[in-house]
């Protein structure tokens, strides 16, 4: 140890320190204590997994009493540069990050501050003098997730691979014979990929091959984010390893191809939907990404308002009828029928799934996948399916009126019904029922509640900031709340600024704001009577009943999101509800337009 190095502190038992500080009592350790033995957990982790501290409690806690400073790494400005100087191997392994550098020494985050191993290893590893700080280790994780990315070992690997490629036409063959080799480049640069895409979050993953450059593209929190790369002749061989690994024609590159395989990511079983398509420049791979390890989130856990989730609890337990749940591509529908499914299923209940895919595997439903170029389509399987004699149906989405016939007609004769359908909000979802021919009196009888959702993008707590909204913003909001009658209040609204810790966007995660449409005596008699403007001016006047934009504000004034998420949301409904109720109010004499999406 040098001279100027700070004498190691002394290992000490939290444990006995929180009792005497009366945070928790002796019965309370020593039940934590059998807990830890049981599971191998360190023990503030234990105390925080039985509630009976928080984790910033804890590590306030833990910092004080070593007399040491407690870094709160959601605000904290970290630089980038300084903390990759220390190796992701040993932060990761040690629980550390570089924090700052100053007069050659180096002020280093510890989640495990008496880990004296941990301090003499990182002291030899940094090869200067280090000072301790107390970090939050869930804090810790995500920003190693976000600054450890893979981004430079994907261009390297790809340089690599061009240069193996450059050497002749025929090494794609070769290559794609030896990609099982652990170490071939096409291996690795996927291996990197998939790396960079669960340490950020991303829900999918699109390799778009332009004319002179390859595009790879991630979707974090609904929006792209892009990373371009020369090495444009990289992509046959990424697409056509995919290929292999879902058992597609690799020789077919003419006529779109779906397929599907699961990894293991980081300890995660990741499950991979893929597609592809023909473009003028080779072929693009879209593929969505399936986190299975984490299992199946419950109806609590989506981010439903209480009354809310109350009303639509009692909407899933109702003997039969049609509940469904609404909204575009990528809003989260395909979640709560799982959150929902999740609570339904009991031992007494038999339920069968028709879905278009099967995203995730539920013990003892009876899931069942359509395959339409064999002719089993979402109307086969839900006729051969209500002959199974279910309790509860699931049909992944009515994209046509058979379809939807068949189950509407299932919730009149006794069945519990859920499915999704591709509207804007909860009332225009009635009306596009009716657009698609069936009869009103149908949906009147059959339908028993609409939820409809969207995802909101949450601001970042670590660069959030006062937002000063433009004119055009404020013009939006004063009309909309006159519109809706909502009153206008004086609050701040709430931006993120951009930070490393949200790759400098303003936000981090989404969260759900919903509307639910409960079906009354009045709505059902305005859909008898094919009375589409009397059903829309109720549903607005339905007690309880709240719209999108009015949840996505009420998120923006508790500065969750920004009035730009709300605008966003706003224009959309505003927008496409209009055209839905003209269109309902002025049907077309011909057939139904066709809903697939």
């Amino acid at each position: 140890m040098t001279p100027e190095q700070p004498a190691p502190r002394k290992k000490i038992r939290i444990g006995d320190l929180l009792v005497r500080r009366g945070v928790i009592t002796e019965e309370q350790l020593l039940h934590a204590l059998s807990m830890q033995k049981k599971t191998g957990a360190k023990l503030g982790n234990t105390l925080m997994q039985l509630n009976l501290v928080t984790s910033q409690q804890f590590h306030e806690f833990l910092a004080s009493q070593l007399d040491l400073p407690y870094i709160d790494l959601k605000h904290y400005n970290y630089q980038p540069d300084v903390v990759r100087l220390m190796p992701e191997t040993a932060a990761r392994r040690f629980r550390a990050i570089a924090l700052a550098l100053q007069n050659e020494r180096m002020l280093v985050g510890l989640a495990d501050p008496t880990d004296l191993h941990a301090y003499d290893e990182l002291a030899k590893i940094l090869k200067r003098p280090i000072d301790i700080a107390v970090v939050n280790e869930a804090e810790l994780l995500k920003v190693l997730d976000i600054v450890y990315r893979r981004t430079q070992e994907i261009v390297s690997i790809a340089e690599e691979l061009g240069e193996e490629l450059s050497q002749g036409d025929s090494n794609l063959d070769q290559l794609l014979a030896e990609a099982d080799v652990e170490d071939a480049p096409v291996v690795r640069l996927l291996r990197s990929l998939f790396e960079d895409a669960i340490q950020v979050g991303a829900s999918d993953i699109h390799i778009e091959p332009d004319e002179k450059v390859l595009r790879i593209r991630q979707r974090i929190d609904g929006i792209l984010h892009e990373q371009v790369m020369k090495e444009k002749r990289i992509a046959p061989a990424l697409v056509s390893r995919l290929k292999l690994v879902c058992g597609l024609d690799i020789s077919e590159r003419r006529l779109p191809q779906d397929g599907r395989f699961n990894i293991r990511v980081k300890g995660k079983s990741i499950d991979i939907r893929l597609s592809t398509m023909p473009l003028q420049y080779g072929e693009a791979v879209v593929m969505r990404l399936l986190d299975q390890s984490g299992g199946i989130l419950r109806l609590e856990q989506i981010g439903m308002p209480p009354e809310l989730l109350d009303r639509f609890h009692k909407q899933l337990h109702r003997p039969n009828g049609l509940v469904l749940v609404t909204g575009p591509t990528g809003s989260g529908k395909t979640t709560t029928l799982y959150g929902a499914l999740n609570e339904l299923n009991q031992e007494t209940k038999k339920i069968i799934t028709v879905e278009d895919p099967v995203e995730y595997r539920l013990p003892r439903i009876n899931q069942v996948q359509v395959h339409p170029k064999i002719g089993l389509d979402f109307a086969r399987v839900l006729r051969a399916g209500l002959r199974q004699d279910p309790d509860i149906v699931m049909v992944g989405e009515m994209r046509d009126k058979e379809t939807s016939d068949i189950a509407l007609r299932a919730a009149m004769t006794g069945h519990l019904v859920l499915s999704t359908l591709h509207t804007n909000d909860s009332v225009s979802t009635a009306l596009r029922l009716v657009e698609m021919g069936t009869e009103g009196y149908v949906v009147a009888s059959s339908l028993r509640a609409v939820l409809a959702q969207r995802l909101v993008r949450r601001i970042c707590t670590s660069c959030q900031k006062i937002d000063t909204l433009d004119a055009a913003s404020r013009n939006w909001l004063e009309s909309y709340a006159g519109r809706m009658k909502l009153p206008l209040t004086a609050a701040e609204y709430m931006t993120g600024g951009g930070c490393p810790s949200c790759n400098n966007t303003g936000y981090s995660g989404r969260i759900g704001i919903f509307e639910l449409l409960e079906i009354d005596f009045e709505l059902a008699n305005a859909l008898r009577n094919n009375d589409s403007a009397a059903f829309a001016e109720l549903a607005q006047q339905q007690p309880g009943f709240r719209s999108l934009a009015e949840n996505a504000l009420i998120l923006a004034l508790n500065g969750v999101t920004s009035m730009e998420e709300v605008l966003r949301i706003g224009g959309q409904i505003d927008e496409t509800t209009m055209a839905a109720q003209k269109a309902a109010l002025n049907p077309a004499p011909a057939e139904p337009a066709d809903t697939t999406l």
